[in-house]
């Protein structure tokens, strides 16, 4: 089932996406991208989630935006934390589970968005 995400979204709530992003990106995105620019083999893992997060967003069909990958990211992460998954200190990239390959997918994600979609103004 595909959940519908808002067109637009107030200065607000496209600040506090943009957040939420920033801090995912510095906690587990910029070091697991790191991770898989050095193994191929975590690069297409990565590059699979990323292609699955894109096609329940319906990215296909309107351009991804700050608050749909922000709320996404944040189902995953508490969902995960909800269960007892997510890393404690630094993330373990060697042999990563699924929700973190997946919020490095959002992470990848996010560096392609089209940078209107960034502002809050």
């Amino acid at each position: 089932m595909r959940v519908p995400y808002p067109q637009v979204a107030t200065r607000t709530a496209v600040s506090a996406a943009r957040s939420r992003l920033a801090l995912l990106t510095a906690s587990v995105g910029a070091p697991g991208l790191a991770a898989a620019a050095a193994r191929p083999g975590l690069l297409a893992l990565v590059d699979q989630h990323a292609a699955a997060v894109r096609d329940s967003l319906d990215g296909d069909r309107r351009p991804l935006t700050v608050a749909a990958l922000a709320g996404y990211a944040e189902g995953i992460h508490d969902t995960a934390r909800a269960h007892g998954l997510l890393p404690v200190g630094a993330a373990d990239f060697t042999a990563p589970d699924w929700a973190l390959t997946r919020l490095v997918a959002v992470c990848l994600l996010a560096r392609t968005l089209d940078p209107r979609h960034l502002a809050t103004t």
